[in-house]
């Protein structure tokens, strides 16, 4: 085990030297958030004028510019569509929104053209902190690296690496290129590649990726790809063309846009035409025409959807769970499968000592055993040497002065403690020089807790075997649970996806309830495993936490990153972040969305029956134009009010209880959940 110091961050803190360096795109940057901006401060202006009293003079151009900052962006994409014969929501909300003006309702307009305004600069937003992401993925590859060559070593550009050549990786770097170790020994942390929670040993014949973290020894190695060929270059590749491909989701009341769509303009035109053939003036058939179109005015129908979806939102929002847009809160209750990652996500990511084991003869007890190793390992910033020292600490035990310490790459460290030499490290390497007799218990106890998942760490006193220590991640206590919630919402089992070795797949699987375990994966066979399910007719949701799951929280229908613990990569990517890792809150917000839906379907059959009703009095009788919009104005109010009901604690903890979280003190307000997302 190498003492000395690592440079890795620990997994909890991605500013580190070892974290993707964050590109962030400013908000006003994007033109869709400087017009809505532009939009809503005027409509903010207009409004308490108009409210006041003051002369429409003060008032009416405020408006004019909110339809003209608002709206000209959508309703240019509305013509450029309508080129290609398709007529969508957003140039029918304009033409609403005229509409209303044209007849006195032009503060009803002009709100309209606020929401698409936002919403619009909202989806800009996030696809464009997606880009960004992933483009700082490329960062995690070091610009250059040291090339060995005849009679000496050269810095070059990653991107002029051949296959063939070989780069000198010295402790602390970063691994240029993909390729095998020829020569030296380390340990190396690809936590960003395979998720694995620990440095792995490295030395001559093993495999090592670009951008991978190197430890306290030096390595040479031999490039086997090309730069745009590594695994980090084709994590950055699946991420963007799994969000390229993935469906374009649509909201409920959309996936019949398009026939309402032209159905309303059909209509509205042959109200407005018909009676000028049977004589009807100009004046009167406009007007019956406007009243037609601001009674069959998708504004309900828009809001029959859209506030239940933006109230749970914010109900998961106050208990930990960010959901990035209305579509992902409808999409999170389709889910019928689950795919989850190990490392950081059910698991807590920071390894823990889950055993002590004194052998039999060896004079010493579980308490002097840890003790003695701690002291040993004290001067060491490895992360299994972190663990036997937390260990030992959370035990009150008092930790002897280690000296002449020392350690070795791969197999361990050296200290005098107490006026013995205490070594603590890798059986494999430190048992191959001990007597048969002398080491075989501690062979045979290393052996028990590596069958049991655990890594196994020997410690001799003067050169004799005295007890072996278990090393493992440990499960999250709300995993077992979540794991059954989830089984039980989608009917049928979550599988397990992981880059770790299938040993402490199958350890953490029994624990969790986990049978489908799928183990020693890299990131595009985490990203096939789910469009697989998929492909077989499922929607998949996916929880993870790191770059390598980057590819598959992309490719699934609907992905959920842990906030904490979570890469930038990770957070970007995913459709939502649990903030405080609290897994026992993913299935209360599928059971959440599952509500939302329940009332959009019933905002749907209100919004329908009040257009209906307004439509045919309109068309049958002569619908006067002051009651035409209290109809339609007063539908819409009805289905706000009967969406916001799930803004109500209540409706969380209903959810909870169907997805079988505990549920939250009812005190924990909005503000704690934003300092959590910040400590996260």
């Amino acid at each position: 085990m190498p003492a000395a110091v690592i440079t890795r961050p620990s997994r909890t803190a991605n500013a580190g030297a070892g974290a993707v360096p964050r590109r962030r795109t400013r908000v006003l940057a994007l033109s869709e958030a400087r017009w809505a901006g532009a939009a809503l401060a005027l409509f903010l202006l207009a409004l308490p004028l108009q409210l006041a009293g003051a002369p429409g003079w003060a008032w009416g151009p405020l408006y004019a510019l909110v339809y003209a900052a608002g709206g000209w962006e959508p309703a240019l994409s509305g013509l450029r569509e309508l080129r290609e014969k398709v007529l969508d929501v957003d140039l029918l909300m304009i033409v609403a929104a005229l509409g209303a003006a044209s007849i006195g309702q032009v503060m009803d307009g002009a709100l309209l053209i606020v929401i698409f305004a936002t919403s619009g600069a909202l989806e800009a937003l996030a696809t464009a902190r997606t880009q960004d992401a992933v483009r700082g993925l490329l960062d995690l590859a070091p610009a250059t690296a040291t090339r060995v060559v005849e009679g000496g070593e050269e810095s070059v550009a990653t991107e002029d690496l051949t296959v063939g050549d070989v780069i000198h990786v010295r402790p602390g770097e970063r691994v240029g290129a993909d390729g095998r170790v020829v020569g030296g020994a380390s340990e190396v942390d690809q936590a960003t590649i395979t998720g694995e929670p620990l440095p792995v040993a490295k030395e001559p014949g093993d495999e090592v990726f670009a951008g991978t973290l190197n430890g306290t020894g030096t390595l040479r190695v031999a490039v086997e790809r090309d730069a745009s060929d590594s695994v980090i270059a084709r994590i950055v590749a699946m991420t963007e063309e799994a969000s390229r491909t993935k469906a374009p989701t649509q909201l409920f009341i959309e996936k019949v846009e398009q026939r309402y769509s032209l159905g309303m303009v059909a209509a509205t035109l042959a109200v407005f035409l018909v009676p000028l053939g049977f004589g009807d003036d100009v004046t009167g058939s406009l007007l019956r025409a406007m009243t037609f179109m601001i009674a069959a005015s998708p504004c309900a129908v828009v809001l029959a959807t859209m506030p239940p979806l933006l109230s749970a939102m914010a109900n998961a929002g106050r208990h930990g769970v960010l959901v990035k847009s209305a579509v992902v809160m409808e999409r999170l209750g389709q889910a019928d499968a689950v795919a989850l990652d190990k490392t950081g996500t059910l698991t807590e990511g920071t390894p823990r000592v889950t055993a002590v084991r004194p052998l039999a003869g060896a004079g010493m007890s579980e308490d002097s055993l840890l003790a003695s190793a701690a002291a040993a390992e004290h001067p060491s910033e490895h992360p299994l040497a972190r663990a036997v020292v937390d260990a030992a600490q959370a035990r009150g035990l008092t930790l002897s002065q280690a000296e002449d310490f020392s350690s070795a790459p791969g197999t361990g460290v050296v200290a005098t403690v107490d006026g013995h030499r205490i070594t603590v490290g890798s059986p494999a390497r430190l048992l191959r020089d001990t007597p048969a007799s002398a080491g075989a218990a501690a062979v045979l106890v290393a052996g028990e807790l590596e069958e049991g998942g655990c890594t196994a760490v020997v410690v001799l006193r003067d050169g004799v075997p005295v007890g072996v220590l278990g090393i493992a991640d440990r499960i999250r206590h709300d995993a077992a649970r979540t794991v059954a919630s989830l089984a039980r919402l989608t009917g049928s089992s979550p599988m397990l996806l992981t880059g770790d070795n299938l040993r402490a797949a199958d350890r953490l699987a029994a624990e969790a309830g986990i049978t489908d375990v799928r183990a020693g994966l890299l990131p595009q066979d985490k990203a096939d495993a789910v469009r697989e399910g998929e492909q077989a007719g499922h929607k998949v949701l996916v929880l993870g936490d790191g770059v390598n799951d980057a590819p598959a929280l992309a490719a699934a229908h609907i992905g959920i990153a842990m906030g904490k613990a979570g890469s930038d990569l990770a957070l970007e990517t995913a459709d939502a972040v649990v903030i405080r890792d609290e897994l026992a809150t993913v299935p209360a917000v599928v059971a959440l969305s599952r509500a939302a839906r329940r009332l959009v379907v019933q905002n749907l059959v209100i919004a329908g029956v009040f257009i209906s009703v307004l439509v045919v009095w309109d068309l049958v009788g002569h619908l006067p134009l002051p009651l035409g919009v209290l109809g339609h104005e007063g539908s819409t109010v009805v289905v706000g009010l009967n969406g916001l009901r799930l803004l109500r604690d209540s409706a969380w903890q209903r959810a909870a209880r169907q997805g079988g979280a505990p549920e939250p003190a009812p005190s924990r307000s909005a503000a704690s959940a934003a300092s959590a997302a910040s400590a996260g």
